[in-house]
């Protein structure tokens, strides 16, 4: 089951942000279980094509922390191989988030010292995927933002202070995105570390339409 109190977007930001009211302005509607929402599906389906754009393995790595959701790991996500645009300084280090959420205890992660910048590759989101959700440990603070060709969607913003923890649920606003692509986009996250030193680990992201 989804959990709405988590799942519903600012619909008053993306409103004014894309024109779409009749789409986004009833978070009662976008709680409801999957019944419910197919009867509005053949409404919706004009506006935008709330069917998943990827086919990437699901898993429900945060349900010992209560969230039973069924999350995706962003492409290259869990830093065990290269593949994310590093700036300022970030870099893969040694050391895990020691849960093993993506299946097998990994052997690094993610590195932003104040200043640093960390740009994941390409995956497809559309109005289904509303939110983002890792690791994080150290000291500091790290935005998050969604980068669609030059297009920045800021996310959200997570705090590290101290050992390994998940993040709170990290709205995206996606949804701006894939409105104005025409249902889906192709995008990266984005991490800033505005302070401190922290570390990241596990980046998934909720595919809300294919949720568990």
């Amino acid at each position: 089951m989804i959990h709405s109190t988590r799942r519903v977007i600012g619909t008053a930001a993306i409103a004014c942000a894309v024109g779409s009211v009749p789409l986004f302005a009833s978070p009662v509607a976008r709680s409801q279980p999957h019944a419910a929402r197919a009867g509005t599906s053949s409404r919706r389906a004009s506006l935008v094509d709330l069917a998943p754009c990827n086919n990437s393995p699901l898993s429900q790595p945060f349900v010992r922390w209560g969230d039973s959701a069924s999350y995706e790991l962003v492409p290259n996500g869990d830093f065990e191989t290269p593949g994310w645009t590093l700036t300022g300084g970030a870099q893969r280090v040694p050391g895990s988030e020691p849960y093993a959420v993506t299946g097998t205890l990994g052997a690094y992660s993610l590195s932003l010292p104040a200043g640093a910048t960390a740009q994941s590759p390409l995956t497809c989101v559309d109005a289904a995927y509303p939110s983002v959700r890792f690791f994080i440990m150290g000291s500091g603070i790290v935005l998050v933002s969604l980068d669609d060709a030059g297009l920045v969607v800021p996310a959200s913003a997570a705090i590290a202070s101290g050992a390994w923890q998940p993040t709170p649920v990290l709205l995206t606003e996606s949804p701006v995105l894939a409105t104005l692509g025409g249902g889906t986009a192709l995008v990266s996250v984005s991490f800033t570390a505005a302070a401190g030193d922290p570390q990241v680990d596990d980046v998934f992201i909720d595919p809300w339409s294919r949720g568990g």
